[in-house]
Order: C-alpha cells, then structure tokens, then sequence
C-alpha cells in the first residue's frame, strides 16, 4: 500500500513521500526499556532500541532522563511524522520501579493517561488506557533488558504524557469512557500518515462500547451539526453517537460483524446525496455529488420537468434542496431513500434495522428513510 493515500486533507504536502511517524505505545515502550535499563545498571541507553511486532528495531533519542535511589523516568518526544495527530510533540515519560517478585510488568496511568471506566474497550474499567499492543511492547523491553542484566523482569511502569488531560479533551475517550487523560496506543507501532486507521479504530471501539453497554440503537453522524440533531430527534445517549464523519462505510461493516438491533445513518444534504448516489467514504477527495443524477432521482418520484430541471442546474447540492422546498417538492425523502439502499447493501443484515436522516446545516430535518430491515 502506498504511503500517499489518494484522500489527502487540504494542504497535505504532495511534492515528497509522506514521513511516518510512530505511536504512542513505542514511545512509551521506549521510555519504559530506558528507564528500568537504568534501574538495574545505573545508565541510561540513548539512544534506546525498540522492537516493533513486525520485527524492526528503530532507536529513539530521550529528550528526558532522572534516575533516583528507588525508581527512573525516561521520555521521548513523540514524531507522529506527517500525520495530524494531536499527540505530535507530546512528551511520553514512563517511571519505573522494581516490581513484586514473579509479578511480572504491572502498569500505572500517570499524569495525562486515562483510565477505562466503560466495558467493551481491549482493557477493563478500572485499568490505565494503554493498549494491549504497547502494553507487549513494554514488556518485551523489559525482559530483554532483564535477561542482559540477570534481573528478574518484575517492575511497575508508570505511563504519563505531558498535558495529556488537556489535549484528551480533543479526542474520543471522553465519549469512550476515558478519563484523566489519553490513550496509549498502537497495533503496529508505526504511525501511517493519513492512513484514517485511527478514525475507523475509533469508529469500531465506540460500537464496541455501545454493544458492552447494552444499548440496541446507535447513530452514526457525519458532522458536529447532524449528531446533535440525530441525538434530540431519538434522545439519544451520548455513548449511542458514533463520530463517524466521512466513513459511512467502516462503520457499516464494523456493525455487520458486530450487530446492532438499529442503526441510524445521519448527515447533511451534501453527503446524504452521495450516499444515495453509491459513495460509502464521503470524503470530498472521493469526488462531488452529481447534480444531474440528482435531477433524475428527483424526476423519478414526481418531480415536474421544469424543477427538476432547475434541481440538476443548480451549483452545489443545498441550493437544489432551497429549490426543491420553495416548490413543495421533499427532495430530502427522496435522497434519504436512495441513501438507505446504499447503506442496507453496505450492512446486509436483516436483523439490522437501518433509518437514514437527512439535516441542513442548522439540524432541521429535510428528509428521512424510517427504520426497516437493512437487507440489500
């Protein structure tokens, strides 16, 4: 797969190969190795090694090192490369004491991690939120430096990550269940710029939450606008809201896999109508909505020749739907419906009962597919 994903955001650079960057989870492994090869031998590696699941060992300069009579705290800045991830820059320290005899690596949130306090995330409630992925990495540092130095590989890691709580407030984990600060994570260890991995990851343990919790309805939203007017049209709990944004179809297939007894798809005028027109990722990279399919859509539930007309002339999707309302005509229905046998393909479950909703920009609902069985 390339590193240049064809969906790259405004202002993206085009002209070089995407940097990668790197996770959470490895700079905390990183920390995490320095700190207790500092423990037992009194020096800390600079750079530290680390040893990715896939093999590679990249090395990492610490940009923070103390080491006192009974603990050692180390901490790398993190390189997220060119991806726009809001943990760039942040400084990840992990301390580490010596653990319990045969205990084994037990781990603490410091300042600026969370901790899990809803069922159906990869850690229990009550755990700090670092990811089973780093949670390994940190321990195979650990044992390697353990076996070199003779030790036992028996120690408490505290992972902290400098303004964490702060820069949480910009994530999902409120919504997750995540409190006190981020989360530690990673599956490979390497960032992916633009890769939206982390979107859909993020998609996939908020239905996950949502089915841990009991909850038979959840809403995918593609905006700020169409979630909170999905959620006062069905009084929806917070958890039920998936920030799904252009991803209508990662979120789909994740619940064909994971059922959920409703699923409600809601979004503005301009994304509906091209999911009605067959695009399950909205992204506006992905290609504009097509105003003369529109116009056949609408001359094909009753609209006169004229407005029709008018509907495919018009320049961008809002303004064929102001046209469409001053003649009375719910052009809203008519791109809910088509946006519903889009999704119904997408889900394919009969068990599923699928509604799309169709808003304007001030959550005014212009349009609607109701609940029905989503079979193709």
């Amino acid at each position: 797969m390339s590193d240049v994903p064809s969906d790259l955001p405004e202002g993206a650079p085009t002209d070089r190969p995407l940097k990668r960057g790197w996770t959470t989870g490895t700079c905390a492994a990183g920390a995490a190795k320095a700190a207790f090869a500092a423990l037992v031998t009194g020096a800390f590696p600079d750079p530290v090694e680390v040893e990715l699941p896939n093999g590679a060992r990249p090395a990492f300069a610490l940009a923070v090192q103390d080491l006192g009579p009974d603990r050692a705290m180390a901490g790398i800045v993190k390189d997220a490369g060119d991806d726009p991830d809001v943990t760039h820059g942040a400084l990840v320290r992990a301390t580490v004491r010596r653990g319990a005899e045969g205990g084994g690596v037990t781990f603490r949130a410091g300042e600026g991690v969370g901790i899990v306090t809803r069922p159906g995330l990869p850690i229990p409630p009550g755990e700090p939120a670092i990811n089973p992925v780093p949670r390994r990495m940190i321990a195979a540092g650990i044992a390697e430096v353990a076996r070199v130095a003779g030790v036992p590989a028996d120690a408490e890691v505290e992972i902290s990550i400098d303004d964490g709580a702060r820069l949480a407030l910009k994530t999902l984990n409120p919504r997750l269940g995540i409190v006190g600060g981020l989360s530690v994570l990673g599956t490979t260890g390497i960032v992916v710029p633009y890769s939206c991995a982390a979107w859909i990851h993020s998609i996939h343990r908020s239905i996950d939450v949502a089915r841990a919790m009991g909850l038979d309805h959840v809403a995918g939203a593609t905006g700020n606008a169409s979630e909170q007017a999905v959620q006062k049209l069905h009084g929806l709990d917070e958890v039920a809201l998936i920030d799904m944004g252009d991803f209508v179809g990662g979120m789909l297939k994740y619940v064909r896999a994971h059922p959920v007894a409703k699923v409600t798809v809601a979004g503005g005028v301009a994304k509906m109508t091209k999911l009605g027109q067959g695009f399950l990722d909205l992204h506006s990279k992905r290609g504009r909505a097509d105003m003369d399919a529109l116009a056949i859509l609408a001359a094909g539930a009753g609209a006169a020749p004229d407005l029709a007309a008018r509907i495919g002339a018009a320049h961008m999707v809002a303004e064929a739907f102001l046209i469409a309302r001053a003649e009375g005509f719910p052009l809203g229905d008519c791109v809910a419906r088509a946006a519903w046998a889009t999704a119904a393909r997408a889900l394919g479950r009969v068990d599923v009962a699928l509604e799309i909703t169709v808003f304007d920009r001030d959550g005014t609902l212009m349009g609607r597919a109701p609940f029905a069985p989503a079979q193709a």
